[in-house]
Order: structure tokens, then C-alpha cells, then sequence
């Protein structure tokens, strides 16, 4: 039903269009034709006046949102590097420590080999009559 009724409002539009500018014109249809080219130049040349306008608004609001991307980047950009350097910093203790409690092992284990041989020397020593 609406797709019978829109040829007919079309129609009627461009009817009453028509009937605007020869009305305006006098009656000459040559004069009529000059008006309507006329209004849709300066229709035209508004649309494209705009146009920049609104390039030039969307310009701003890409680089607002552009800038308030690049903030959220930095921000977690930040905080991964924040969580990495304690990261790192806990890493380095945990092998520092590793490092100690392996190193006192090793004095342990050194001390009781030392000790072990002194004895194991007296007691070879005192074989042979040695003190």
C-alpha cells in the first residue's frame, strides 16, 4: 500500500516544484529553468560549505578520541611496566636469596668435608705412630 502511494507523492512534489518556480517566473518556462538551477547552485554550494565544517568537526573529535586512546595506552602501558620492574625486582631477591642459601650449602657441605678429612688424617696418622 505505502509503495502505490510514494510514485504519487513524488509526483506531486516535483508537480508542485514546478508549479513554484513558473509561478515565481511569470509563466516563462525559460526564466523558471534559470531560477531552479540557480537554487540548486547555492543549494549545492551550502552542502559543500558544510561539508569542510563538518570535516574539520570530525578532524577534532578523531583527534580528541585519538588523544584519549593514546592516554589509556600510556596509562596501561605504565602500569605493565610498573608490574614488570616489581616483578623484576622480586626476581632478583628470590635469586639473591637462592644464591645465599645455596652459597651457606656449600660452606656447610666444605666445612664438614674439612672436618671429616682431619679426622680421617689423625686417625691415619695415629697408625703410624703420628699425633
Amino acid at each position: 500500500m505505502s509503495r502505490a502511494r510514494m510514485p504519487i507523492i513524488l509526483g506531486g512534489t516535483a508537480a508542485a516544484g514546478i508549479g513554484y518556480y513558473l509561478y515565481t517566473a511569470g509563466g516563462d518556462g525559460k526564466v523558471a529553468k534559470k531560477q531552479a538551477e540557480a537554487d540548486a547552485h547555492k543549494l549545492s554550494s551550502k552542502v559543500r560549505d558544510e561539508l569542510p565544517g563538518r570535516g574539520k568537526e570530525a578532524e577534532k573529535d578523531a583527534q580528541l578520541y585519538g588523544r584519549q586512546a593514546g592516554a589509556k595506552v600510556d596509562s596501561a602501558l605504565n602500569k605493565t611496566e610498573a608490574e614488570l620492574s616489581k616483578a623484576k625486582a622480586e626476581a632478583e631477591a628470590y635469586a639473591k636469596d637462592t644464591k645465599n642459601a645455596t652459597l651457606k650449602k656449600i660452606d656447610e657441605f666444605d666445612k664438614k668435608v674439612e672436618t671429616e678429612a682431619s679426622k680421617a688424617k689423625s686417625g691415619i696418622s695415629s697408625w703410624f705412630g703420628g699425633k
